[in-house]
């Protein structure tokens, strides 16, 4: 089987909308594009290399798909070239060689190599996608796309670059159709920026107890009654 596996840069209030600048994704009003930048360091470089380590396919929304196929068919792999960036470059052939499963309503407009649409059941074609062999699906932003996969409980792995600052609105990681599910921290580390770098592991249903006393008081009765 094949896992999904959802890596996001967010902030503290759960907002993961454009962190890699400006022009990124400034829909709704957003201002504050490119808050990813500022902190970033060798942790985070090291971070994301290891999200990469292990074959992959990906997985995206068509807005991060339309991003990324307008980037990284396009960056230089000429060493000599005067803006060549290694870092870049080896994104860049891992990104264009792997496969790019896309949600999209309009398939024949997919003209980055080796994409290919979901069709319109997408929930549909990812639990047959997982049931087949083949390496993991990682997403990259694709916020849109997150939300369905959060509402039908498709993601077996969260990844979160959580980063020390609010940014008061925007797109934010987890919606009000999250489907309620128990996750277990499997590894955790601080950036020297401050970057708290977390995976989670999808780990069964949400458990829950209770620290009220068996005999609750008159007035813990009545103020139930009030809240019903």
């Amino acid at each position: 089987m094949r896992r999904i596996i959802t890596t996001a840069f967010v902030s503290l209030d759960g907002v993961m909308q454009a962190p890699g600048g400006p022009d990124e994704d400034p829909t709704g009003g957003f201002r504050h594009g490119g808050w990813v930048a500022p902190y970033w360091d060798d942790a985070l470089g090291a971070s994301m290399g290891e999200v990469f380590s292990n074959p992959f396919d990906l997985l995206l929304g068509r807005r991060t798909y339309d991003i990324f196929a307008a980037h990284w068919p396009h960056v230089r792999t000429d060493t000599a070239a005067g803006d060549f960036d290694a870092l870049n470059q080896k994104i860049a052939t891992l990104f264009n060689g792997v496969t790019k499963y896309v949600a999209t309503h309009a398939p024949e407009t997919l003209s980055w190599q080796n994409s290919q649409a979901l069709g319109e059941d997408v929930v549909g074609a990812l639990r047959a996608l997982k049931q087949t062999d083949g390496p993991d699906l990682l997403t990259q932003g694709s916020s849109a796309l997150i939300q369905t996969l959060l509402a039908h409980d498709l993601i077996d792995e969260i990844r979160l670059l959580i980063y020390p600052l609010l940014l008061g609105r925007g797109k934010r990681l987890f919606g009000d159709g999250t489907m309620p599910a128990a996750f277990t921290l499997s590894k955790a580390t601080t950036s020297p920026s401050g970057v708290l770098i977390a995976s989670y592991a999808r780990a069964g249903e949400v458990r829950t107890g209770s620290f009220a006393p068996e005999t609750p008081s008159e007035a813990e009765l009545e103020r139930r009654k009030r809240l019903t």
